[in-house]
């Protein structure tokens, strides 16, 4: 029988994922100065799970874009030539934010979502065809809902990232932009 691993007071699960300097860089890059954003930051940089954003403010999805740049590709299922944005970036290992995803996920990402890779984990096949998949992709969902409900399956297969402002982070990011304008 192995011992118990011992609980200890005082240690801060945060700081085990990320240190001051990666905090800072992402408060330069656009990300709230509030506990939660940075805790959300942190759960999207570890999370081995596409990340699926709840982002009714729209302060996530900022960073995000700030954050890669140019390197991101920004489509959106409705938009036209969905697939083919897609599969370029697959290709090339892209970033790729798919913005104001609904309840309901179109059944051709699924696939991508449950990361079926086939022929050696080189493919993957959405929408009846054979897609290079390159190891360095990686996607981001985002939603403007709520409070959104989706499926266990979406649940499953997706880290759910909530960025909704609550009255305590709205206070903290209050309190960062007054320290911000305030005279040294």
């Amino acid at each position: 029988m192995q011992p118990a691993i011992p609980y200890t007071d005082g240690v801060d699960s945060l700081t085990l994922l990320s240190d001051d300097a990666q905090i800072a860089t992402w408060n330069n890059e656009g990300l709230p100065m509030d506990r939660m954003s940075t805790e959300n930051a942190t759960i999207l940089a570890h999370s081995t799970r596409w990340p699926l954003m709840i982002d009714p403010q729209l302060q996530g999805v900022k960073w995000i874009k700030n954050r890669f740049g140019d390197a991101l590709v920004v489509t959106r299922l409705t938009q036209k030539g969905f697939l083919d944005t897609l599969e370029k970036a697959m290709q090339k290992g892209n970033t790729v934010l798919i913005e104001q995803i609904e309840e309901t996920i179109d059944t051709v990402l699924e696939p991508l979502l449950s990361r079926a890779l086939i022929k050696k984990g080189r493919y993957i096949r959405i929408g009846g065809k054979e897609m290079d998949f390159n190891p360095d992709f990686r996607l981001i969902l985002h939603t403007k809902l709520a409070n959104p409900h989706y499926k266990p399956e979406i649940q499953a297969q997706t880290t759910l990232i909530n960025f909704t402002v609550t009255p305590d982070g709205l206070e903290e990011q209050l309190l960062a932009e007054v320290v911000k304008i305030e005279p040294k």
